[in-house]
Formats: C-alpha cells, structure tokens, sequence
C-alpha cells in the first residue's frame, strides 16, 4: 500500500465502523418488521450486511486494503504480505471502527448506547461453524486475489451472505465484529462469555486456510502492502 499509516487506519475504522453499523441496525430493523419470524429477522439481518460489504471494499480497498477483520490482517501478515509493526495500529482501528458502529446503530434506533448481549451462543457446532467460516472467507480472499482480484468486493459479498445460513453461527469470521456484537443486546449480539470461544474457533479457521492457499494458489501477487 502506498498510502500513509494514518489514511490506512482512518479508512479501516471508518470501514468497520459502517459495517457494524449496518449488521447492528439491519438487525434491530429486521426483527422489528418480522413479526416474530426469525428466519425473516435473519434475512433481513443478512443482504444488507453483504451488500454493504460489497460497498465498503470497493470504497476502501484502494486505500486500506480494506480488511477490516484482525483474522485478516494476521493472515497476511502471516505470509509476509502486510509489515507487522502495522498488526496492532490494524486491529486497534478496527476494533475501535466497529465498537463506533454499534453505538451508532443504537443511536439510530433509540437504544440505549452501552449494552451488554444477553444472546447465548456457544457449543461445539457454534465453535465448529466459525472455523469454518474463517476458513472460507480467507480462501474467498486468496483465490480471488491470485485469479481474479476485481471480484474480491463481490465475492466476499456473497460468501458472507452464503455463510450467515450455511454455519450454525450465522458466521460471525471476524474477532474485531465478534468483540463488538457483545456489546449490543439485540438481534445481531453475543454473550461476552461466548466471545472467546468463537475468537479461537475463528483464528484456527485463517491458521488453516493460511496454511493451505499456498497449495492451491501458488503464484501469488507480491509487493501488496
């Protein structure tokens, strides 16, 4: 990346900022007009998020690489793709972005700002569902970026929209996403108990599909940061 640290940092934020915001608040919609109906609730919940993730890539890759998701970034740290005294500076902005998009989604619906998610989620098939959709989500990112890399936007769109009804999770793949939620007692949340588990679960899913893209992908752009 040539863009200076702090543009890169401002537009991770900013990025997961939006897509908090938009997970959250099309959450709290969604069951507000489902009627009762989960799997309504949950649909609702589920193209807004995809398609904003379409958004927030093509808008911020240019600038950040548009990451947003600590799971990534150690990734591609992990494969000498992204500097590592940049991981922290990464993670913090990205957390920080996606603490910053509950609260606005609170805002916007009229919720009290700071909460705590009452919302249970945890069990082997939970744990299990979230290594799978890490593990998916960084193989989207790598085969699209060593074939086909203007399809990133769209295919992690789709994937992530797949994934929210594939897992048992309704795949969460992001540790910065998975912190904020706890913080937001509404359709979208978790316990904080359940946080840690569905953080392992989701950096044993990227240790694999870190381990395994260069056997399916070889040949893979360089000089990326």
């Amino acid at each position: 990346m040539s863009e200076p640290l702090p543009r890169r940092l401002l537009a991770e934020a900013l990025g997961s900022a939006l897509l908090l915001a938009t997970v959250v608040g099309s959450g709290v919609m969604g069951e507000k007009l489902a009627g009762g109906n989960v799997a309504i609730a949950l649909l609702c919940n589920t193209f807004p998020t995809g398609a904003m993730l379409v958004v927030l890539i093509l808008i911020f890759g240019p600038i950040s690489g548009a990451h947003f998701n600590p799971a990534v970034t150690v990734s591609l740290a992990l494969r000498r793709e992204f500097g590592w005294p940049e991981l922290l500076p990464y993670t913090a902005a990205q957390l920080t972005g996606s603490l910053i998009g509950v609260w606005a989604a609170h805002l916007m619906f009229n919720l009290p700002v700071f909460q705590l998610s009452q919302h249970v989620r945890s069990g082997t098939g939970q744990w299990f569902a979230e290594a799978v959709a890490t593990f998916g989500l960084l193989l989207t990112i790598y085969g699209c970026v060593a074939r086909t890399p203007a399809a990133v936007p769209y295919a992690v769109g789709l994937y992530i929209t797949a994934a929210y009804w594939f897992t048992a999770s309704t795949s969460f793949a992001n540790p910065a996403v998975t912190i904020a939620r706890s913080l937001s007692d509404t359709f979208a949340g978790i316990a904080p108990s359940c946080v840690p588990g569905f953080i392992l679960a989701q950096l044993i899913g990227m240790a694999g599909a870190t381990a395994l893209a260069p056997a399916l992908w070889p040949h893979w752009p360089t000089d990326r940061r």
